[in-house]
């Protein structure tokens, strides 16, 4: 994003939007939606930033994230975060795998169609942020501590103030 400022700018703005904007999930529930698709995508960086950025900002930190992406099935969410979670992994596989029964199983669970809406382009922009990421071979640093970091700036300050400090490389 430092190399090309002029389309970090965009999606920064897009991010700020999807995890940040006014909803009826949390912060950190969006935020854990990212996490979860970068998660099955493998893309270490935007995994551990935005596994960061949640556990910043859920009550479970670290633990649930990590739960959350080792164990869907078992870890300790309200049914309806669970079913997003659900349609998210199916948007990672192919949007088109996204059938109507799990929309259905989401809005039983008390999702609204907001909510599906906003998983859906959240998975979805992920799955491209996670490609533009590993596509440039991104360095990942290994150090926990690095995201943790990162991920507390982006829970208080957001996208949109992050890439307003990006620079243009000469």
């Amino acid at each position: 994003m430092t190399y090309r400022p002029e389309t970090a700018r965009p999606l920064n703005e897009l991010a700020e939007v999807l995890l940040r904007g006014p909803s009826t999930l949390s912060r950190g529930e969006r935020e854990l939606i990212g996490a979860f698709v970068s998660s099955q995508n493998g893309c270490r960086y935007c995994c551990s930033i935005h596994s960061a950025a949640a556990a910043e900002q859920l009550a479970g930190g670290e633990e649930l994230v990590e739960q959350v992406k080792g164990d869907l099935a078992g870890a300790p969410l309200s049914e309806k975060m669970r079913r997003l979670l659900e349609i998210a992994a199916r948007v990672q596989q192919g949007g088109k795998n996204v059938a109507a029964a799990d929309v259905q199983r989401a809005r039983d669970a008390g999702a609204t169609d907001l909510e599906i809406h906003d998983t859906v382009l959240i998975a979805a922009a992920f799955c491209m942020f996670n490609r533009y990421v590993d596509g440039l071979a991104t360095f990942a640093p290994e150090d926990p501590d690095f995201y943790r970091t990162r991920g507390a700036l982006l829970a208080e300050s957001g996208y949109v103030a992050v890439s307003q400090g990006y620079r243009k490389s000469e």
